[in-house]
């Protein structure tokens, strides 16, 4: 027989103990709601973070590679003067008519890949997307601009390829021996060397996230340094006669 005791030491919560159980409930479960969202919010910033990294990355790699091999011959013999052959002039240099620090750039260059493929190729800024310009393997011409990077994921900001000579602009360049001085003496048209080298800086956003930015900066030098031919005429000798 059960006592009226032990009826009330068994009945069940009450609806103020059931309410404030789900209200912490609640709490924690919100607690953790709160957590998950932004943990996803702050990982898929990071996947965007990286896809555009990554772009700009892989954009200023194919770039550099390209400029690296500026002013390259196939036949790299010809610059070399014999007794019945002069030396070819190797003076195809990188053209940038606006590089500076806020100016898209236009770049172009050449170099031999083949005796028909010698360019140019060349880079340029245009709505927010780099171009490239494409040459025909078969005849040389040029089959106008393509985009290399997606408009539809990133809005190109600033592009800009600067250009370093060295020496510098108005010191003593290298210069290469040759067999007589100049006419009236002197080693003033005696052919000079010059070590190139270009910093390639691009900005970049996502067109989905503006907020997520990313720039990158690269340097490279020029495998053919330039041989500048200085005694005049059309095309310049190598060394005086």
């Amino acid at each position: 027989m059960t006592t009226p005791m032990r009826r009330r030491r068994e009945r069940g919560l009450s609806l103020v103990e059931l309410m404030v159980g789900v209200a912490v409930g609640l709490f924690v479960v919100a607690a953790a709601t709160v957590m998950v969202s932004s943990q996803l919010g702050e990982n898929r910033r990071l996947l965007l973070e990286s896809q555009l990294q990554q772009d700009l990355r892989a954009t200023a790699d194919i770039i550099t590679r390209e400029l690296r091999r500026s002013g390259g011959l196939i036949q790299a013999q010809a610059l070399v003067a014999s007794a019945s052959t002069p030396a070819a002039h190797n003076a195809q240099s990188v053209v940038t008519p606006s590089s500076g620090p806020s100016s898209p750039a236009d770049v172009s260059f050449k170099y031999e890949r083949t005796s028909i493929l010698q360019g140019p190729w060349g880079f340029k800024l245009d709505n927010g997307i780099i171009k490239t310009q494409v040459i025909n393997s078969s005849t040389g011409a040029s089959l106008g601009w393509q985009d290399l990077t997606d408009g539809t994921v990133m809005e190109v900001t600033q592009f800009s390829v600067t250009v370093n000579r060295f020496p510098p602009a108005g010191q003593p360049a290298v210069e290469v021996p040759c067999p007589k001085l100049c006419p009236g003496g002197g080693t003033a048209c005696w052919p000079a060397v010059y070590v190139r080298d270009f910093v390639v800086q691009i900005s970049a956003r996502l067109r989905t996230a503006p907020e997520v930015q990313r720039t990158v900066r690269s340097q490279v030098r020029a495998r053919n340094d330039l041989m500048e031919f200085r005694t005049g005429g059309s095309p310049p000798a190598a060394c005086p006669d």
